[in-house]
Parts: C-alpha cells; sequence; structure tokens
C-alpha cells in the first residue's frame, strides 16, 4: 500500500512539475532599441536653409521660404520669395529639438489671413524637419492647421 500511495506521489509530482523543453527565445533576434536621438544645439544649425512647407500627410508644396539660422536666439528669420524678413523667437532648445515662434504676418497658404506659428525643429539625415503649428486669426476662435516644414543647408 505504502508503495502505490508513494508511486502516485511521485505521478503527481512529475505532472505538476515544468517541462525544460520549453521554446528557446532567441533575444538576439529581437528588434534593436532604436538610438536615443542626437542633441541638437544652435550652433549645429546655424546657416541659411531653403525650406518648402507642406500639409500634413501631403507632399505638395503650399510655400517655400529661406530660414536664417544664427548660433544664438537672437537674429532667426525667415523671408519668402516676395517679401521682407520676418522674425522668428527662439523659445526652447533641448534634447533633441529647437522651438520658434513667429507672427502674426500674412500668411502665404492662405492669403489675405494673418498667421502665427510654432515650429518645433529636429534634425534628420541632415536635413532640418520641421512639425509647424500655424494659428489663424479670424473674427471667430482661431483656425489651426498643422505643416510640415524640410529645410536643406543653402549653397
Amino acid at each position: 500500500m505504502r508503495f502505490l500511495a508513494f508511486f502516485c506521489f511521485a505521478v503527481v509530482v512529475a505532472a505538476c512539475t515544468k517541462s525544460d523543453d520549453a521554446p528557446v527565445v532567441d533575444t538576439m533576434a529581437m528588434e534593436p532599441v532604436p538610438a536615443p536621438a542626437e542633441a541638437i544645439s544652435l550652433a549645429n544649425v546655424a546657416g541659411k536653409w531653403n525650406v518648402l512647407v507642406t500639409g500634413e500627410g501631403s507632399d505638395s508644396t503650399l510655400t517655400t521660404y529661406v530660414l536664417n539660422a544664427t548660433a544664438d536666439q537672437s537674429g532667426w528669420t525667415l523671408k519668402f520669395p516676395d517679401g521682407a524678413p520676418i522674425p522668428m523667437r527662439v523659445t526652447s532648445v533641448g534634447g533633441d529639438s529647437i522651438v520658434t515662434e513667429s507672427g502674426p504676418f500674412a500668411s502665404r497658404v492662405r492669403k489675405g489671413a494673418r498667421v502665427s506659428t510654432t515650429v518645433t525643429w529636429r534634425m534628420q539625415d541632415a536635413k532640418l524637419i520641421g512639425s509647424t503649428v500655424a494659428r489663424y486669426e479670424k473674427s471667430g476662435p482661431d483656425s489651426v492647421l498643422m505643416l510640415r516644414s524640410e529645410g536643406t543647408r543653402a549653397p
């Protein structure tokens, strides 16, 4: 009888024991974690940039301008082909981003409207890429348009 009890106990323990035949996960085959973005500085982006502006999710050019970036927070401007330079304010520099504000000025995207913009700039593949929020003045609540700016260094 003792043998039968011991045998039953051994069968139950064996059934409840985890098998070592579980599949082995190859952690080397997993996708690598992307490297953190490189820090940006005003000195890195100082110079003239030819900027194309498109709608978010579109590749049609809405307007172009020349961005004049300086190695400090003063003197930044944007200049449309048919106008005077428009001052830009550098409001933040940190991590991988530079944030600028400009306006209000006459919009080149919506004729007859005045606009103020906030652009978050990042370096990507030697280009200055900007996520732009354009806020249009009008008699009711502001109208907002999301744009993408892409700058290449002027020769």
